[in-house]
């Protein structure tokens, strides 16, 4: 009964509960959003390193080395010695070493140089590989692999020359137009910064570098000249190192080893542990998104409230009816809180529904523009918790509205 008689109130004043279905609807819709793509942006950052168990660079802080090395931020104080990098990569514990080296840029993207097992080797998100839109890995000393935000902003497509520029600003003094690279592979888009760095050999990156006409002459002229082929570019030093490891186990003791290297002062970081200090530095970026969500659920609440007892005061009528017909003024006090709870819950029915809409469509954009991939899947443990929070907020926000309605009912004579 209680329940009927909520419906047919609430459908007596459709114009107005209608209005404030659509208000609340939003406001949901906000909440849920700006939390989503909060939390997406974690476990996209997250999953830029799901693959590497150590990072190793010259000593510096770990949350520089990650940056530099993960998400092309910064400038690294020094280089490893190519000699290092030989004598780490053969520890038996080592499944992979993939050598990275930085310091060039086009356009304002950064170039990274590397070796081919960095396509099948390096994994992102959960345990992911690479995969290629369109080409294939670099074979040859000028080839070039684009992200997939660089060619799309850029308009590359295989088979383009591209001059790199020596630094990482957007505008640079010193370009090596001696040397073009050839496009040949597109990465697939991955929502992590392999979207927006380009991709070559070390090789290749060190003959960028060539000073004397007569190196360069050589290169240039020799056709398809294959990395087997060009031993003596083998560079003498790169800026990090990502280890995957055989063994879990292993980790911390490799570590240790790597830090207290009497050969050449090194480190060697933990991602997740940096990833958590990093965490640290944007917490006031992250309680704002938090005050965002907490001002969204009080401004619709308020509004809900607002609108019952505006209601309430033309419905005096209503109540003295009900009291007429037997009802209890607990009773009415029910039936508006149980009347905010269908707004709600029809509220929050559309906006899961306009959400499981809008996700789909915007993936693709917000991965391309800004480097997220978000997942389209609105239900999860989350957002459940926030609606479950949003149910419990609104049956005491609304008591105020259902106090007023009960005085009245008790202030009735029947």
């Amino acid at each position: 009964m209680l329940i009927n008689l909520a419906y047919k109130s609430l459908l007596h004043r459709k114009g107005s509960i209608i209005l404030t279905i659509i208000t609340i609807s939003v406001s949901i819709i906000v909440m849920l959003g700006v939390d989503h793509i909060r939390q997406q942006a974690k476990l996209s950052f997250s999953s830029s390193v799901s693959g590497v168990d150590l990072i190793v660079g010259t000593r510096t802080g770990s949350l520089n080395l990650l940056l530099y090395s993960v998400f092309r931020t910064g400038t690294p104080t020094n280089n490893i010695s190519w000699t290092s990098y030989e004598r780490i990569s053969q520890k038996p514990t080592i499944h992979h070493a993939i050598p990275i080296s930085l310091g060039d840029s086009h356009q304002g993207y950064r170039v990274m140089g590397t070796t081919a097992n960095y396509f099948e080797y390096f994994t992102y998100s959960n345990k992911q590989q690479l995969a290629f839109a369109q080409g294939h890995k670099f074979e040859h000393i000028f080839d070039l692999v684009l992200g997939a935000k660089v060619a799309k902003t850029l308009g590359y497509q295989l088979g383009d020359s591209i001059i790199l520029s020596h630094g990482i600003g957007r505008t640079s003094f010193k370009n090596h137009d001696s040397i073009p690279f050839n496009v040949v592979g597109i990465l697939a888009a991955t929502g992590t910064p392999v979207d927006q760095t380009l991709h070559t050999s070390l090789q290749g990156l060190e003959a960028a570098h060539l000073t004397k006409p007569a190196d360069i002459k050589r290169l240039t002229q020799t056709a398809e000249l294959t990395l087997s082929q060009v031993d003596d570019l083998t560079p003498k030093s790169i800026t990090a190192i990502m280890l995957m490891l055989k063994s879990k186990m292993a980790v911390f003791t490799l570590q240790r080893e790597i830090n207290t290297d009497k050969q050449e002062p090194l480190s060697a970081i933990l991602p997740g542990v940096a990833l958590s200090e990093l965490w640290q530095t944007m917490a006031v970026f992250d309680n704002t998104l938090h005050l965002i969500t907490i001002l969204v659920i009080i401004s619709s609440l308020i509004g809900l409230n607002a609108m019952l007892l505006a209601s309430i005061r033309e419905r005096m009528h209503e109540i003295k009816l009900l009291r007429m017909v037997g009802a209890s003024a607990s009773f009415v006090f029910l039936l508006i809180e149980l009347e905010a709870i269908i707004i709600v819950l029809l509220s929050a029915t559309i906006a899961f529904v306009a959400l499981s809409f809008l996700l789909p469509i915007s993936q693709t954009y917000v991965l391309n523009q800004y480097g997220i991939l978000i997942d389209s899947n609105i239900i999860s443990k989350t957002n459940s918790k926030l609606m479950f929070y949003f149910f419990i907020f609104t049956a005491i926000a609304v008591i105020p509205s259902a106090l007023f309605a009960y005085k009245g009912a008790r202030n009735s004579h029947v």
